[in-house]
């Protein structure tokens, strides 16, 4: 966790480096002394958020939001920031790479739409990375290093949103997609030497428990946003950058709003 950008009160009589690279933008005079190339990694899905700066494949720095569950309110002040911090005009922000879920509903909307906002402000382009495939990398850190993992999210419902992963090489690669699944069911299909990790463990820990399936501690459950930096960065060597005006958030199911709406609005059939 970190200090904090602006205050409310320098916040509201000072232009944050975004909007000030807005704005030149659309006077056509953004600024282009500096030449080196910058990324920015999101994470928003899960309890706590954050966010990384790099240039090329080395990350500058990493920022926890100051609190859970305020990603909103803690987002731009964070990214703001960062920028500061390493002298980083947004004009040169290059490339986002945004975890783009399952996960929480409104994290994912506020990340999706800050990254687009960057994609058509100052011309980013942007990366899309599955926040499963990223908490799925914090097994890399175990000792020894398991050779298949499953990553959970709470979906609730007694239901979760999960993926199933195998170490190949110095990463692990998903072999499932992710999907809304009933944990018992889904892990009752892995290996039974797989690991599990991710936020959703804390709820459905007797389920997993059950089926005698190791659990990962839970310093490794949170994705991190510097994570996403190394797995955006990877597949933006490779060209995968995604249209920022159809960009949507990977829900897997749809909001609880939505639902309620389609039940409310649905023509029975005659």
């Amino acid at each position: 966790m970190v200090r904090r950008g602006l205050s409310c009160t320098e916040a509201w009589q000072c232009p944050t480096r975004l909007e000030e690279a807005m704005i030149q933008q659309a006077m056509g005079g953004a600024d282009s002394s500096d030449k080196k190339v910058f990324s920015l990694a999101i994470e928003t899905s899960g309890t706590m958020g954050s966010v990384a700066i790099g240039c090329d494949a080395t990350i500058l720095a990493g920022q926890s939001f100051a609190t859970p569950k305020r990603h909103a309110s803690d987002l731009m002040p964070t990214i703001d920031a960062l920028c500061r911090a390493h002298s980083v005009f947004p004009t040169a922000i290059d490339q986002v790479f945004v975890s783009i879920g399952p996960g929480s509903f409104t994290g994912l909307r506020i990340a999706v739409t800050v990254a687009r906002m960057m994609a058509l402000a100052v011309g980013s382009r942007i990366v899309a990375v599955p926040t499963l495939e990223t908490v799925a990398q914090n097994a890399l850190c175990m000792d020894p290093t398991p050779d298949s993992a499953v990553a959970v999210l709470d979906a609730k419902r007694g239901r979760v949103y999960a993926a199933a992963f195998v170490r190949r090489m110095d990463r692990f690669e998903p072999v499932t997609q992710p999907a809304e699944v009933d944990l018992r069911v889904f892990l009752s299909g892995q290996p039974e030497d797989c690991v599990v990790l991710g936020e959703g463990v804390a709820k459905h820990i007797f389920a997993i428990q059950s089926l005698g399936r190791a659990i990962l501690p839970e310093s490794f459950h949170a994705a991190r946003a510097e994570v996403v930096y190394r797995l955006g960065q990877l597949r933006a060597e490779q060209g995968q950058f995604d249209d920022a005006r159809s960009l949507v958030p990977l829900y897997v199911r749809l909001p609880e709003s939505e639902e309620k709406w389609a039940r409310q609005n649905t023509v029975p059939a005659p």
